[in-house]
Order: structure tokens, then C-alpha cells, then sequence
């Protein structure tokens, strides 16, 4: 009788482990790409210790390392998460646009997880200049959240115009294409890497210090620093960067 209970909870546990299997699976596959932050300081270059293309991760790994909080990033803004159409129809538009202008896929996609985490009903911020979409664009026209009006689901072609007016740029600012150029003419060697993290910082605050230091001036001091950890493969350990902080 003591030998039937055993096998009987056994077999229990067993199906308890195996019914649980996918949901770990999950978690640890987010894990399993993801590295721990490193804040990169200084003016973006690798003498100064930032990392070389060369480091970073490839664009296939670095979308499905992205995928889980593509999956839940909508609900910090009390909307419907994406469904798995909409993020496919995400890294479609990225691969379409990278093709198109030649900007890295791997760039946009930083900046789009930096910006919206992937959540393309993200409500539109406006400060001196609207900013909607997935990539926070410079008074872009496409949103699924316009006006406070959700759209479920995020039609594809709406996905590609966020896609679009962030790396190409609006009718009133530019874009991550126009800023790597501009970029190259702050860099040191516009041949190297320097110019993608400086075209960050453009990016997030339209200029940078004179100091040449890309964790000083306005907006997110991080920024630079954040892009360059998302291009290495860091996803969702703890952000240590404490540009920010308060002194």
C-alpha cells in the first residue's frame, strides 16, 4: 500500500513539473539571452570602453530574446497586449525598413524596445513635439492610441509607418537615418561604432554636450548606455545605470 501511495505521488509530481514545463521554459528562454547591464560612460567610443559591432548579438537572437516583453509590455499602459501576429508584423516592418535605408535592424530594434518596449498600442507623449508610436517618433501621423482610442488590432500597415517615421524620419524631424549621419560628423572615426551610440543620444535628446560625453546634457542620460547594453543582448535584468539618479 506505502509503495502504491509513492508511486502515485510521484506520478503526480511528475505532472505537476511537466504541466508547468512551458511557463519555465518561457521565463528561462528570456533568461538565457539576456546579460547583466553594464553602464557604458564617455563618448561612445570602444576606447573608452563601449562595445565594437562586432559585439553585438544578431538580429534573429536578439528579436526572440525581445519577444516575452514584446508579449506583456502594453499592460504598463493598461492596454491589450500585442498578439503574436502584431509582433511578427513588428519585426517585418524592422526588417523592411532596415532594408530599405540601410539603418541596422538591430539599432531599431534597441531603440524601439528603449522607447515602447515593444508595446505598439503605446500612448503618444508630448512635450514640445507629439511623440506616438513604437519608436516615440519626431510628430510621426501613425499610433494605435490616438487620442486616448486604442486599436485592436494594430493594423500592419500602421506597425510600418511607426516602424517608418522613426527610422526615416517625419515631415518635422529626423529620423535614426538622418541622425547616423549627423552622427558621423561628431565622431571621432565615423567608420566605427562610435557614430550609432552619438546618433542615440540625438535621438532621445537632439543634441549632445560639448563635453562629447554621451551620459551628459538633456533628456535620459542613460540613453546611449541602455542602447548599447539592448545591442549586446540585455533584455530584462535589473537597469543599473545611475546617470540618472539624483545627486
Amino acid at each position: 500500500m506505502t509503495k502504491l501511495v509513492f508511486i502515485a505521488a510521484l506520478a503526480a509530481t511528475l505532472f505537476t513539473f511537466a504541466s508547468a514545463a512551458p511557463t519555465n521554459k518561457h521565463h528561462l528562454f528570456d533568461h538565457a539571452f539576456s546579460i547583466k547591464y553594464k553602464q557604458f560612460n564617455g563618448d561612445g567610443s570602444t576606447t573608452a570602453g563601449w562595445p565594437d559591432q562586432s559585439d553585438w548579438v544578431d538580429f534573429e537572437k536578439m528579436f526572440d530574446a525581445n519577444k516575452l516583453q514584446m508579449s506583456t509590455s502594453c499592460a504598463q499602459y493598461n492596454q491589450t497586449n500585442n498578439s503574436p501576429q502584431e509582433i511578427q508584423d513588428i519585426k517585418k516592418a524592422i526588417l523592411d525598413v532596415s532594408n530599405k535605408t540601410s539603418v541596422d535592424n538591430r539599432f531599431i530594434l534597441a531603440v524601439v524596445m528603449q522607447e515602447s518596449k515593444g508595446c505598439v498600442r503605446v500612448p503618444t507623449t508630448s512635450l514640445e513635439v507629439a511623440n506616438p508610436g513604437l519608436m516615440q517618433d519626431h510628430g510621426g501621423s501613425a499610433s494605435c492610441n490616438e487620442a486616448a482610442s486604442p486599436q485592436n488590432p494594430c493594423p500592419a500597415s500602421e506597425i510600418q509607418q511607426m516602424i517608418s517615421d522613426g527610422a526615416v524620419g517625419t515631415s518635422t524631424g529626423p529620423g535614426l537615418q538622418q541622425l547616423l549621419k549627423q552622427a558621423s560628423s561628431k565622431a571621432d572615426d565615423p567608420s566605427t561604432v562610435q557614430h550609432f551610440y552619438v546618433a542615440a543620444r540625438l535621438y532621445n535628446s537632439g543634441t549632445v554636450a560639448s563635453s562629447g560625453d554621451l551620459g551628459q546634457g538633456l533628456a535620459t542620460h542613460c540613453y546611449s548606455s541602455d542602447i548599447a547594453n539592448r545591442l549586446i543582448g540585455w533584455t530584462s535584468q535589473p537597469d543599473t545605470c545611475d546617470l540618472d539618479k539624483e545627486s
